[in-house]
């Protein structure tokens, strides 16, 4: 990849531009080369190929500078970010953090980038794409869960001790409401959850076939190849399932016919309840805890309000920022969403508050 002959030297934007692309270049092939190293197989080898193309584009930049290539300087903000993430954890967040980095690439509106460079950038958010949705499928259900949890425990306890508030209560009443509030909401969740786990994996289940099976095959009638039906009822068309039905039949194979069973049917029982509702309530308690801080140290309501909100809109921005980069996209919008909804939320309930406390007094 050549650079265009120039005919008069780069502006001073230009080389200023030049030497950022580069250095975002240079970092980016290090980010994808770190996530290779803690991947193995084909992963490795297309994260390893897309790091040799930001190598590419790094020296067409190093080749359009030329002798204004200047000392080697630092990549944008976001980039450093990515390459923390890769460096120490290697996880989805490096991926889909990358993802949006080569979705928003400044090269489709730069008249000095050619277009191949553009178009390598757009096909490769679309594989970091693929790899981050790899990534999230893999990803534990629990941490998504907690950070969920922990954003619910956050703004019920928060809307509810600001409601409480606004009534008028001392320090000790708002404290006690947002421990029964934390209290009575992790176990709700805690029992919701473990309910609902426990209900799927008993209708999982139901469809699991039968461990038994296997022992009525000395007793099936051949010509009426009953057990042709079983694998058509779990989603093997008619000729494969007469076709392994006779199969089995001829070998009185009967762990064959258990495997079969089992390779029909998808479904997987998940003995998960107690952890997922112990996840729960400890994700929302966490949560929920936080409001109540400035008041657990015995602030007044005043200042302890004041506190607790900026506590609370960190927290939402965090919580926010993370459940963005977990969809694959931007964080900060996510982030500000959050923030918006928690403190609106928390507004509107300090509000009525307010408005029940002179209907009561």
């Amino acid at each position: 990849m050549n650079p265009r002959p120039e005919m008069a030297p780069p502006t001073k934007r230009q080389i200023s531009r030049w030497r950022r692309y580069l250095a975002n270049e240079r970092a980016e092939a290090a980010v994808y080369r770190e996530l290779a190293h803690k991947r193995e197989g084909e992963e490795r080898e297309i994260l390893l190929r897309i790091a040799d193309a930001e190598s590419r584009h790094e020296q067409y930049w190093r080749d359009r500078l030329g002798d204004y290539v200047g000392m080697p300087r630092r990549p944008d903000l976001s980039t450093q970010v990515m390459g923390f993430f890769a460096s120490h954890f290697g996880s989805v967040f490096a991926l889909a953090l990358m993802q949006t980095a080569e979705t928003r690439t400044p090269y489709v509106d730069d008249d000095d980038a050619p277009a191949t460079i553009a178009a390598d950038e757009r096909l490769h958010a679309e594989v970091v794409r693929a790899l981050a949705a790899r990534g999230r499928e893999k990803m534990s259900g629990g941490f998504r869960a907690a950070v969920f949890g922990a954003n619910d425990g956050l703004v019920s306890n928060v809307a509810l001790v600001l409601g409480v508030m606004g009534t008028g209560m001392p320090t000790n009443a708002i404290l006690l409401t947002g421990i029964s509030g934390l209290l009575a909401g992790a176990l709700s969740m805690a029992a919701g959850e473990y309910v609902s786990v426990r209900s799927q994996g008993e209708l999982i289940q139901a469809s699991v076939p039968n461990p038994n099976a296997h022992r009525l095959l000395g007793e099936v009638d051949v010509n009426a190849n009953e057990l042709a039906l079983v694998f058509r009822a779990r989603g093997m068309s008619e000729d494969e399932a007469d076709a392994r039905a006779r199969e089995i039949f001829a070998h009185q194979d009967h762990l064959a016919m258990q495997d079969s069973l089992a390779a029909t049917s998808e479904a997987e029982a998940d003995g998960g309840a107690f952890t997922a509702a112990a996840s729960s309530f400890a994700a929302f308690g966490v949560g929920a805890f936080i409001p109540i801080i400035p008041f657990v140290v015995g602030m007044h309501p005043g200042p302890g309000a004041v506190v607790s909100l900026v506590l609370v809109a960190v927290t939402l921005l965090v919580t926010g920022g993370i459940t963005g980069v977990l969809s694959g996209n931007p964080p900060a919008p996510r982030a500000l969403r959050q923030l918006a909804i928690g403190l609106g939320a928390a507004g509107v309930t300090y509000g009525l508050g307010l408005l029940f406390g002179q209907v009561i007094t």
